[in-house]
C-alpha cells in the first residue's frame, strides 16, 4: 500500500474536484451538546446520509437545517448505498455523515464509508461532539490513562467468552456498550471470565434521569435484580493493576504439568534437562529434587 496524505482543508480551486466526506457527532441524549461547527456543516453539506432518517430528521427540525438530500444509510443497505454515496463524493458533492446518536463510525457501518472514502482518496473530516462511551469513562471513577472499546459484545456466548478471555490481562478500563435486556447476562459473563471487578454502568448520559451505578460486578447484579435495567447501556470494567500483571507473567506455567514445564525450558531455551528441572523448580518454589521425584511417578 502506497503512503497517501489527507489535507483537509486545502483547497485546490478545481471544479471537477471530489468533494468530502464530514463524520459529524450528533447529541447522545441532550440536544445542546450539538456543536456550531456540527449545525454548520449540516446546513452546508449536498447530502446528508442517516442511520434513521425518521430520527435525524427531528434533529435537522429542531436545528431549522433543511437538508438539500437525506439519504439512507445503515446496516442493511451499506453495500448497495456505500458505492453510490462514494460516486455522488466523487462527482464533487459534500456529504455529512450522521448517526443516531454520538460519533458515525463507532459501533456502526459508518466505518465502511470511511473506508471506501480512504480508498478513493476522498477526504474523510471529522466533526467532533459527544460520544458516550468515553463520556462514561471519564465519569467513571476508573482509569482514563489506558482503555480497550469493546462495543457491543457478539450474541453467542463461545465469542463473548473469547473476546472476554482475549482481555482478561488488560491493564487499561475495559469499555462496551449493551442493550437493557442483555446486560444482566453480560455483566454474568463478565464476572465468570474476568473475576468481581469493579464495574460501572451509565445509562441515560446527558438525560434526564442520568444514571452511573458503580460497584463490583456482584454488586452491579443484585442492584439490577431488584431494580430492572432500563435504556441503553455504557459498561465500564477495571483492567488489571500493573502487579497483577506481573503476577499473571510470572505464574505463566501454572497451567502446565510439570513434565511440560521442564520441556518448556528445554525446547525454547536449548538447555539441559538438569537445567531446565533446575528453573522449573525456581519458578514454583520447591526443590530440584521435588521435580526429580515427580517425573519419576
Amino acid at each position: 500500500m502506497s503512503i497517501t496524505v489527507q489535507r483537509s482543508f486545502e483547497d485546490k480551486g478545481d471544479k471537477g474536484a471530489p468533494g468530502k466526506l464530514y463524520l459529524v457527532a450528533t447529541p447522545i441524549g441532550n440536544l445542546e451538546d450539538m456543536t456550531y461547527r456540527a449545525v454548520r456543516t449540516l446546513q452546508e453539506c449536498d447530502i446528508i446520509a442517516a442511520e434513521d432518517t425518521r430520527q435525524t430528521r427531528k434533529l435537522l427540525t429542531h436545528f431549522n437545517i433543511s437538508p438539500k438530500m437525506l439519504f439512507s444509510y445503515h446496516e442493511h443497505n451499506k453495500e448497495a448505498s456505500g458505492p453510490e454515496l462514494i460516486r455522488y463524493i466523487i462527482e464533487g458533492k459534500n456529504l455529512a455523515l450522521v448517526s443516531d446518536a454520538g460519533l458515525p463510525a463507532i459501533s456502526d457501518p459508518g466505518a465502511d464509508l470511511v473506508k471506501l472514502a480512504v480508498a478513493q482518496e476522498i477526504p474523510v473530516i471529522p466533526i467532533p461532539g459527544a460520544n458516550a462511551g468515553l463520556s462514561a469513562l471519564i465519569a467513571s471513577g476508573l482509569p482514563t490513562d489506558r482503555f480497550t472499546f469493546l462495543g457491543f459484545l457478539p450474541r453467542e456466548k463461545k465469542e463473548r467468552e473469547h473476546i472476554l478471555t482475549s482481555v482478561q490481562s488488560a491493564q487499561g478500563t475495559l469499555i462496551l456498550y449493551e442493550s437493557p435486556h442483555r446486560v444482566i447476562k453480560t455483566l454474568e459473563h463478565i464476572g465468570t471470565v474476568l473475576g468481581d471487578r469493579q464495574v460501572v454502568l451509565a445509562r441515560e448520559l446527558t438525560k434526564r434521569y442520568e444514571e452511573m451505578l458503580r460497584g463490583s460486578v456482584q454488586e452491579c447484579l443484585n442492584w439490577l435484580e431488584e431494580h430492572p435495567p432500563l435504556g441503553e447501556y455504557c459498561v465500564i470494567v477495571q483492567g488489571i493493576t500493573a502487579e497483577e500483571e506481573q503476577q499473571q507473567l510470572d505464574e505463566w506455567w501454572k497451567q502446565l504439568s510439570i513434565e511440560e514445564h521442564v520441556a518448556h525450558y528445554e525446547q525454547t531455551e536449548g538447555i539441559s534437562r538438569k537445567d531446565a528441572m533446575k528453573k522449573a523448580a525456581s519458578d514454583r518454589g520447591v526443590s530440584k529434587r521435588d521435580i526429580y521425584n515427580a517425573l519419576l511417578e
